[in-house]
């Protein structure tokens, strides 16, 4: 069975951090496409980041030079290290992962399996 589990949710401030991680089980990810997502509430689900296979990662343009996504094959764990948070950051962040090609991995489609979220919530 597979299993994607998120982990290191919670409150923060304002400017805060968190690290978030996403434990995979099930099967070997290390040649899949990692994506991390969120959906606040009465939104839809929205694209964060993905790393690729080979490392190379792309974010929406709103987290940049703020979130960091990384994986570690040998523990099969891909982690988003969230940082200068502000309100409109609260959301449910969900990991995903891709197992096929596809033209773009912005959209939740591309992607095969998921977790069940950890919720993040900013306080101004």
């Amino acid at each position: 069975q597979v299993q994607l589990v998120e982990s290191g949710g919670g409150l923060v401030q304002a400017g805060g951090s968190l690290r978030l991680s996403c434990a995979a089980s099930g099967r070997t990810f290390s040649r899949d496409v990692m994506g991390w997502f969120r959906q606040a509430p009465g939104k839809g689900r929205q694209f964060v980041a993905y790393i690729s296979r080979s490392g190379n990662t792309y974010y929406t343009d709103s987290v940049k030079g703020r979130f960091t996504i990384s994986r570690e094959n040998a523990k099969n764990t891909v982690y988003l290290q969230v940082s200068s948070l502000n309100p409109e950051d609260t959301a449910v962040y969900i990991c995903a992962a891709a197992v096929g090609d596809s033209a773009s991995y912005v959209y939740p489609g591309s992607y095969d399996y998921w977790g069940q979220g950890t919720q993040v919530t900013v306080s101004s």
